[in-house]
């Protein structure tokens, strides 16, 4: 099973620390602006931040541990997540498209996602992020080409009886 890149725990970190500093801000104002409260907004403000910043950071790290994929002969399987394990499957014969995805921030850091979108409803959809960019593009082809593979061959098979 691959890994993600060890970057992108630069990437979760970063937005588990602004989340921490919005809402500390937020706390900070909202101590500062009522008057039945008698806690300094500096300390509610700083403490909101530190606990949140705090379990923002572990759940960062621990999503990076947790976070695994494999692509394999007939699917693509993706096992994560810290409280809720998720193991998804997805065979190639329901991949519709395959996209590689480089924000900003990820572009800055060398990293992309890559984006499944498969047949069937709404959102179905499965997205590998923190690839190295390289990597990511190495993912999307070797996606492509075996999502084509898999395709039913033309003939009889869509007709109906």
């Amino acid at each position: 099973m691959e890994r993600l890149d060890a970057r992108v725990r630069v990437l979760w970190l970063a937005r588990a620390f602004v989340f921490a500093a919005v809402v500390a801000l937020g706390a900070f104002f909202l101590v500062s602006n009522v008057d039945r409260i008698d806690v300094s907004p500096l300390l509610a403000g700083g403490t909101v931040f530190a606990v949140l910043a705090l379990l923002g950071g572990v759940h960062a790290l621990l999503r990076y541990r947790a976070w695994r994929f494999e692509v394999r002969e007939d699917t693509l399987y993706i096992e994560r997540g810290v409280l809720v394990t998720v193991r998804t499957v997805v065979p190639y014969v329901r991949v519709q498209h395959v996209d590689a995805r480089r924000g900003p921030i990820q572009r800055l850091l060398g990293l992309s996602s890559v984006v499944v979108y498969t047949a069937g409803s709404r959102g179905a959809d499965v997205s590998i992020p923190g690839l190295a960019a390289d990597r990511a593009d190495d993912v999307q082809e070797t996606l492509r080409r075996l999502a084509i593979e898999s395709e039913p061959d033309s003939g009889d098979a869509g007709d109906a009886v």
